[in-house]
């Protein structure tokens, strides 16, 4: 039971800082500007890393290299953590790997509240600051589902395909970090 727990908690708070990593990079990528309340929070959740990561990693064009570096290093401190929990001996070669696995977790997971989030704003509040970040965010993962799949009764299924598809994701890294465990 107290590894369940530490394990959840771990899993929370370090999905939520390697997650907030993740989207800065993304959102730096896509060249969105942080001047509203997802770039505030995330610049309040991962400015302690990054910014001193970035003295020794400098970014590299429109990718945060930095960005990056900190949430594979927030990965690989949740699964030391993890592994000293577990006493397990063996599993410490495979350390990278479960990081790497961790990391894809976190970006479909965070793909996954997004779209969730697009969703529910799109039906709810459409004229929110919140909503246009949101919207930018999707829109490269939603577009090439958009040309296939038409609106049906005037409704966009094609979130719903995604969200499917990485939940499918989910599922085949959850299986795959669990082999490297094992």
């Amino acid at each position: 039971m107290f590894f369940q727990i530490a394990s959840f908690l771990l899993d929370v708070v370090g999905g939520l800082l390697a997650g907030a990593c993740l989207l800065r990079l993304y959102m730096q990528w896509q060249r969105i500007p942080f001047a509203n309340p997802v770039g505030g929070l995330v610049f309040a959740l991962t400015d302690w890393l990054v910014m001193p990561l970035r003295r020794v990693i400098p970014p590299t064009g429109r990718w945060d290299a930095s960005s990056l570096a900190a949430a594979v290093l927030l990965q690989l401190v949740q699964y030391v953590l993890l592994l000293l929990l577990l006493g397990a001996g063996a599993a410490w070669a495979w350390l990278p790997w479960l990081a790497l696995f961790g990391l894809a977790r976190v970006a479909v997971s965070g793909l996954m509240g997004l779209l969730i989030v697009h969703a529910v704003l799109s039906w709810v509040q459409a004229r929110s600051p919140l909503s246009s970040v949101v919207a930018r965010l999707c829109e490269p993962l939603l577009r090439p589902f958009r040309r296939v799949i038409p609106l049906m009764g005037g409704i966009d299924l094609s979130p719903l395909v995604v969200l499917v598809l990485l939940q499918v994701a989910m599922i085949v890294l959850g299986h795959l970090q669990a082999g490297v465990m094992r």
